[in-house]
């Protein structure tokens, strides 16, 4: 596609600030990584919890998103795409100052207590609920302002954000704890990489305010001068904005949609398979608990953190990777090469935790997982879930899809510390199968997008 064809700085302008959601996804699910052991000396040793309780602890935040992405269905099609951008925002803000000072007026100042951790807990689980409506709203307002030729980039775009806002976050808590006194980081260091998450999301919030909402929600709510108006300024042409908004209201006004299987239950499978794969491969344990897993192999407190900001670095260059190729070479090899990938690191890694080895080929390893991950079912993914679905059922779907998700996040990240607990080899060995019978799932069950609209995708489950 030309750029002629679309105003790109509009285009690119309303899917940056959109992108901010997603960076802030990224933020939330990864400041737990810095924070973990922190929170660990800080609640769990005192209160004497077991391991199963702390991993629940880092993983709470999961429950929110579970119930974040359930909602999503409900508050996008209610509220529109852009309100539920902005609320996203103010969740993240609430949580960022919550989880940073829990005692707020109700308890002593940095005394555990098990009422303490459980508003802890609850303020993790209200960021929780904007992560889960980041992930599946920013993903969907992208998707259905993109034009189709440039959609893969764009949706991949916002997980390109969440890897930055996870690198973001690696070198703000590495930037607290470096040179600092392991006792300050378990009093106070913990509470300043919490807090950190307020800046960018108030930015967030803001300039939600200045974007529009999407012509296919507007056409959907019979808004359709609006959308027109949206669409004009996103193609740069009114005479090809008229043709594209006859498509949607066509697709809208079908007498068959709104109801979740009007397009038969195989496409909703496909969504719901596409979010529990990508996490049972494993890819949030690596995430939430990178600096536990290096120093597990060996490395020190200082050189595991560093570890985990080269392992970010490499998921930035890698996710690139998928921005460039993913209109190029299509979702469906993109999906199986990644998946390979994984299965050799996962399996590389089971292998050296068996015959208890510690050296440079954990980090080697590590990194071709997560690497392999970020060029393929990180962003392709995302991409999917915001273009496979119906526009009638659009909002409905990606809710499904992303609890599920969320869902599947939370069983995989809550187990791992007792897992770890059974057997290193076992755990990893576990991630490496699922990645093997994920590439099969792609292979049989997914359908190229490539270059498709969304209202060509519909045409598609009909048939």
């Amino acid at each position: 596609m030309s750029r002629k064809e679309y105003n790109s700085g509009y285009v690119f302008g309303i899917t940056l600030v959109a992108t901010l959601g997603g960076l802030l996804f990224g933020y939330d699910t990864a400041v737990i990584s810095g924070a973990e052991k922190s929170i660990e000396a800080f609640f769990a040793i005192p209160l004497g919890l077991s391991a199963f309780v702390h991993g629940a602890t880092v993983s709470s935040a999961l429950v929110g998103c579970i119930l974040g992405g359930a909602l999503s269905g409900y508050l996008s099609s209610r509220l529109g795409r852009k309100r539920s951008l902005w609320i996203a925002a103010l969740l993240f803000f609430v949580s960022a100052i919550g989880s940073a000072f829990p005692e707020s007026l109700v308890f002593s100042h940095g005394k555990a207590s098990v009422g303490l951790l459980l508003l802890f807990n609850a303020y993790r689980i209200i960021g929780g609920i904007g992560v889960g409506l980041a992930s599946a709203v920013c993903p969907m307002y992208i998707g259905e302002i993109a034009p189709a030729g440039i959609r893969g980039k764009l949706v991949s775009l916002n997980q390109f954000a969440i890897i930055f806002g996870m690198l973001v976050v690696y070198f703000v808590n590495w930037a607290i704890a470096n040179g600092q006194a392991l006792e300050w980081i378990n009093r106070v260091g913990w509470r300043y990489m919490f807090l950190s998450e307020a800046v960018p999301a108030a930015l967030f919030g803001l300039l939600v305010c200045f974007v529009p909402e999407t012509p296919r929600f507007l056409a959907l709510v019979r808004r359709e001068g609006k959308a027109l108006e949206v669409l004009n300024k996103l193609n740069g042409s009114l005479e090809r904005a008229q043709r594209i908004l006859c498509e949607i209201k066509q697709t809208v006004s079908e007498t068959a949609g709104g109801k979740l299987f009007s397009y038969g239950r195989v496409v909703i499978v496909i969504g719901i398979l596409l979010s529990v794969f990508q996490q049972f491969v494993g890819i949030n344990v690596a995430l939430y608990y990178a600096p536990r897993i290096f120093e597990s192999m060996g490395a020190a407190k200082d050189a595991s953190m560093l570890q985990t900001i080269v392992m970010g670095l490499v998921n930035v260059v890698f996710t690139v990777v998928a921005i460039l190729t993913v209109d190029k070479w299509g979702r469906k090899p993109l999906l199986i090469v990644g998946s390979t990938g994984m299965a050799v690191g996962m399996f590389a890694m089971a292998g050296l935790s068996f015959f208890n080895i510690i050296g440079i080929g954990t980090l080697v390893f590590i990194i071709l997982y997560t690497a392999s991950f970020m060029m393929s079912w990180g962003p392709i993914c995302w991409v999917l879930i915001a273009e496979i679905f119906p526009n009638r059922i659009r909002g409905q779907a990606v809710a499904i899809a992303v609890a599920a998700q969320w869902a599947a996040n939370y069983l995989i990240s809550s187990t791992y510390p007792a897992m770890m607990e059974f057997s290193g080899a076992f755990t990893y060995g576990f991630y490496g199968l699922m990645a093997v019978v994920s590439a099969l799932f792609v292979w049989k069950m997914i359908p190229e997008t490539k270059g498709k609209t969304l209202e060509q995708m519909e045409q598609y489950w009909k048939k």
